[in-house]
C-alpha cells in the first residue's frame, strides 16, 4: 500500500473511550476530548530531549525578561522548534503525584508557550478538564494517553496528519456531522496538486524562488501542507534543499477545533503560526492586502451565508470589493469563496483549484448571480479546466462533485478555451476494500496520473472536451404573445399589441446565434402572431457536463422486450400459484 492510502491506527480511541471516558462523556463529545489530548502528547513526545535546556534557560531569565523576550530565547533552547514547556512535569511525571494531579497539570499547560495555549483556547480545553476532574477520570485520561507513542520516530509528521484526519472522521461519524467540512481525502488532494503544480513545475524547480499557498476554508490544514510536501518532495525531487523554492501557507478557518487542529501542526512541523488565522474568511478577511501564486479549497456544500448578507451585500456593490461580480442564492457559498480566491490571485501568474458540487456549474438562469459569476470567470478566461469526479470519493457525501482549474496566465494553446474531463467512470477509480463513512471510492497513483495525462494532452476525446469560451454562453430570449379579451386584441397606448403575461416564453440560444434567423425559422412557423421583446434579452452561461458527456444508448428490439416482458409474466403467475397453494 502506498503512503497515500495508507490509513492509520487509531485504535486508541476506543481503548480509551472504553477505559475512561464512556458514560461521563457522550459518543458526540469523545472526540473533543481526544483531540486537544493527543496534541497535547504529540508536543510532549517531541520535547522529551530538550525539556531539561529549556527549564535551564526558563529559571535563568524568567525574572530578568517579559514573555515577548523571552520567548526567542526558549526556542533556541528547545533546539529551534516553535513550542516548548517551562513546567517541571511531562504527561509521565504528572503520573507520580495522583493527589496533586488537577494542580500540575495546570501547571503543566501553564508552561507551554503562548502559541499552544491559544490552541488549547481554541480546543475549549479548560471546560474539557473541568470535567475529567469533576467526574475523577483526569488521572486516568493522562495515564491511557501515555501509552500512545507519538514520537515522531514512530509517527512521522505526514502520518500524524492522517491520525488528525481519521479522529475527526470518527468524531464527526459518532456525532453525525459532516466531517468533509473539516477535510478532505488525500486522493483528491493528490488530484489537485498534480493539476495545480505541474503545469509550473519548470517555474518552480528555479533557484531563490518564493511562493505562497492558501485556502480560505482550511479546515486541518491538510490541503496547504500537502501542497507544500508535493512541490517539495515531488515537482522538485532530485534537487539541493538549497535550490528548493521557498513555501509559504496561509490559512484560514472558521470552525474552532479544526483551526486548533490546523495551528496544532503549523507549530510542531515549524510553520509561520501567524499565517493561520481563525474567522469568517468573508466578513474577517485576515489576509485582506494578501495575494497568492497558489490557492487550493474545498468550500462547505450548500451552506447559507444568510448571516453574513449585509456585509457581504455592501461589499458587492463596490466595484473593487470581491464579490462585485454577482451574488449567488443566500443558500450556498460556494461562488462567494470562488471570487474570494480569484480577488486575491498574484498578478504575475496564480493557479486555483476548488472542489465543488454541480450547483456552481449551472444553477441559476440567465441574469442570476450564478450566471453572471461565470460570464464573469469566462469572459475573463481564468476558466482552464474542470474535472467531474467520481460518485463516493468523499467522506460526507456521495453527490457529484468537480474540481475546477483555474489561472491567470494560461498557456498559449489554452487562452479562449475550456477543458472539460469527465473521470466520473469507472476507468479513474476504484472501489475501496472497506468503507469509511460516504467515501466508497477512491482514486490511486495510476487513476491520477491518467487523468493528469489527459488534462496535459489537452485534446479531444471519450474523456475530454475542449470548448471556446464563449460555447457556454446564450442569449436568453423573451417571446412574448398578443393579449385577447373576449376574442378581440388587446392593444397599448401605442397601438401596439399587448402581451399576454400568461403565454410568456423564454427560448436559449446559443452566442453568435443569428437572432433574427432563429426566430423566424424556429418560433414563428408554430407561433404566427408572437415577437420578440429585445430589452428583456439576457445573457446566461452554464456549465452541463450531462449535455457534454451524453452517450445514446440504443434501446434493445421490440422482440427482445416483448420476450422479457412474457417471461417476467409467467414468473410472477408462478410465484402467484406457490401462494395460492399454501
Amino acid at each position: 500500500m502506498s503512503k497515500e492510502q495508507q490509513q492509520p491506527n487509531v485504535k486508541f480511541i476506543w481503548q480509551i473511550t472504553d477505559d475512561v471516558l464512556r458514560d461521563a462523556f457522550k459518543k458526540n463529545e469523545i472526540g473533543d476530548v481526544v483531540l486537544p489530548f493527543i496534541v497535547i502528547r504529540r508536543m510532549d513526545c517531541i520535547l522529551e530531549g530538550v525539556n531539561a535546556e529549556v527549564r535551564a534557560q526558563f529559571e535563568k531569565f524568567a525574572d530578568k525578561l517579559e514573555e515577548t523576550k523571552l520567548v526567542p530565547i526558549l526556542r533556541k533552547a528547545a533546539g529551534g522548534l516553535k513550542f516548548y514547556n517551562t513546567s517541571l512535569h511531562t504527561l509521565a511525571s504528572l503520573q507520580d503525584e495522583p493527589n496533586y494531579i488537577e494542580i500540575n497539570f495546570n501547571n503543566y499547560l501553564q508552561g507551554f508557550n503562548p502559541e499552544v495555549r491559544d490552541i488549547l483556547e481554541h480546543f475549549q480545553f479548560d471546560k474539557i478538564v473541568a470535567r475529567l476532574v469533576k467526574n475523577g477520570l483526569l488521572y486516568e485520561m493522562i495515564g491511557a494517553i501515555c501509552k500512545i507513542d507519538l514520537h515522531t520516530q514512530a509517527v512521522d509528521n505526514h502520518d500524524m496528519g492522517y491520525v488528525f484526519e481519521e479522529l475527526i472522521r470518527i468524531a464527526n461519524e459518532q456525532s453525525n456531522e459532516t466531517a468533509g467540512e473539516h477535510f478532505t481525502p488525500r486522493d483528491v488532494v493528490a488530484l489537485m496538486n498534480r493539476l495545480v503544480f505541474l503545469p509550473d513545475r519548470h517555474t518552480l524547480r528555479q533557484s531563490g524562488l518564493i511562493r505562497t499557498i492558501y485556502d480560505p476554508a482550511m479546515g486541518t490544514g491538510g490541503m496547504v501542507n500537502l501542497g507544500k510536501r508535493y512541490v517539495l518532495d515531488e515537482v522538485c525531487a532530485g534537487l539541493p534543499p538549497e535550490q528548493k523554492p521557498e513555501l509559504m501557507t496561509y490559512g484560514q478557518e472558521l470552525n474552532e477545533q479544526s483551526y486548533a487542529i490546523a495551528k496544532s501542526e503549523a507549530l510542531i512541523t515549524g510553520e509561520d503560526t501567524e499565517n493561520i488565522r481563525h474567522g469568517n474568511s468573508f466578513t474577517e478577511d485576515h489576509f485582506a492586502s494578501k495575494r497568492f501564486h497558489y490557492m487550493l479549497a474545498n468550500p462547505p456544500y450548500g451552506v447559507t451565508w444568510k448571516k453574513d448578507k449585509t456585509f457581504i451585500t455592501a461589499e458587492s456593490l463596490n466595484p473593487a470589493g470581491r464579490f462585485y461580480a454577482g451574488l449567488p442564492r443566500v443558500s450556498d457559498g460556494q461562488l462567494l469563496f470562488l471570487q474570494h480566491m480569484l480577488a486575491k490571485m498574484a498578478r504575475e501568474g496564480a493557479r486555483i483549484g476548488v472542489v465543488t458540487n454541480g450547483s456552481p456549474l449551472f444553477t441559476g438562469d440567465a441574469g442570476s448571480g450564478e450566471s453572471d459569476i461565470r460570464r464573469w470567470i469566462i469572459e475573463n478566461d481564468w476558466l482552464e479546466c474542470i474535472v467531474a469526479l467520481p460518485k463516493d470519493l468523499f467522506y460526507n457525501t456521495g453527490i457529484n462533485t468537480y474540481i475546477w482549474f483555474l489561472t491567470n496566465k494560461k498557456s498559449p494553446t489554452r487562452q479562449g478555451k475550456v477543458q472539460l474531463i469527465n473521470a466520473a467512470g469507472g476507468d479513474f477509480h476504484r472501489s475501496n476494500k472497506r468503507s469509511l463513512g460516504n467515501k466508497r471510492n477512491e482514486l490511486t497513483a495510476e487513476h491520477i496520473a491518467a487523468i493528469a495525462a489527459v488534462y496535459e494532452g489537452f485534446e479531444e476525446g471519450k474523456h475530454s472536451k475542449i470548448f471556446a469560451n464563449d460555447a457556454f454562453g446564450y442569449y436568453q430570449l423573451t417571446v412574448e404573445q398578443p393579449l385577447y379579451k373576449e376574442g378581440k386584441q388587446v392593444s397599448n397606448k401605442k397601438g401596439e399589441p399587448k402581451a399576454d403575461s400568461k403565454k410568456r416564453d423564454k427560448e436559449n440560444v446559443p452566442l453568435g446565434t443569428d437572432i433574427e434567423a432563429y426566430f423566424k425559422a424556429e418560433v414563428l412557423p408554430h407561433v404566427p402572431e408572437a415577437w420578440l421583446d429585445y430589452e428583456k434579452t439576457k445573457i446566461g452561461y452554464e456549465i452541463n457536463f450531462t449535455k457534454y458527456f451524453y452517450e445514446y444508448e440504443a434501446l434493445p428490439p421490440s422482440a427482445e422486450v416483448k420476450a422479457e416482458i412474457v417471461a417476467l409474466e409467467s414468473e410472477i403467475a408462478t410465484l402467484l400459484n406457490d401462494l395460492l397453494a399454501e
